[in-house]
């Protein structure tokens, strides 16, 4: 990014609805750490009132995040899309350029991170199972295919949606049963809302491979139930507030041009969970 692009007058995330979110308070420490004198808040934005808001926020210059249920929305509202967010089909990152609007996805490089902090590194030639079809389950495949000899197998409980998004990933991924997409998996990704606000689990914990990973999307207070139940159960496992703090991070650096502070980002979460080693940088 050139710094020859004004930054953004004022940051958002669009979603609906949006209860108790961490992001501003994530993205407000990494302003602070910067010295950037730009406001951060969340914005409840129902369907119908999108396209006015979008108009809004491109007469402002504003930039900022996109979430539950606007991603592919923005995506397809966008002037231009980079090639990561073309990829994932969805937009979570998004900022104005000469009147534009312009589409990023950040979830795809925050899953990888992810991923490689729980790991220790990316699988390879491995089996991943992803549970849902939606834009987080996008960005997770436009990961998926970037690692060595990885397949993935999408199970959601609408066929359909699960084929129309795999046929843009032919070569990392197929549509499957549920069985069938969990067999041999070194992988499990929940990328639905199932557990975000109850306890509900998006896999039966008797029905993982037994060395497989655990990897929730969803983050709550304390961690998901799923997440906690699958590391008794002797797996590892993580939920989705370290794809957050690192998606954010990245944002940030697509914004402003400026190394966020992972830091402050982190201490305003809490701190980095026990199981996270810091990564090298």
């Amino acid at each position: 990014m050139s710094r020859a692009r004004a930054w953004p007058s004022r940051l958002v995330l669009l979603g609906h609805p949006l209860g108790h979110t961490l992001s501003p308070a994530i993205h407000g420490a990494a302003l602070r750490s910067a010295g950037i004198d730009v406001e951060y808040r969340a914005l409840d934005v129902p369907p119908d009132a999108l396209p006015a808001t979008l108009d809004a926020l491109i007469a402002e210059r504003a930039a900022g995040n996109v979430t539950i249920p606007h991603k592919g929305a923005v995506a397809a509202r966008c002037e231009r899309l980079t090639d990561v967010a073309r990829r994932a089909g969805a937009v979570n990152t998004f900022w104005c350029e000469d009147g534009a609007l312009v589409g990023h996805n950040t979830d795809v490089g925050g899953f990888d991170a992810s991923v490689r902090a729980l790991l220790d590194d990316v699988p390879r030639a491995a089996r991943v199972a992803v549970i849902g079809a939606g834009g987080a389950a996008g960005a997770v495949l436009a990961a998926v295919e970037g690692w060595p000899r990885c397949d993935a197998r999408v199970w959601n409980r609408t066929a359909e949606r699960a084929d129309a998004l795999v046929s843009r990933f032919p070569r990392a991924a197929r549509e499957a049963s549920l069985a069938d997409a969990l067999d041999g998996a070194a992988l499990v990704v929940n990328a639905t809302s199932v557990g975000l606000r109850d306890d509900a689990l998006p896999v039966p914990i008797d029905a993982l491979p037994r060395d497989a990973a655990v990897l929730d999307l969803v983050y709550r207070p304390g961690e998901t139930e799923w997440v906690r139940a699958a590391r008794a159960a002797g797996h590892r496992a993580a939920d989705g507030l370290p794809m957050l703090v690192e998606q954010a991070a990245l944002a940030e650096e697509r914004w402003f041009d400026v190394p966020a502070d992972r830091e402050a980002m982190w201490g305003a979460v809490g701190g980095r969970p026990e199981w996270m080693r810091v990564p090298d940088r």
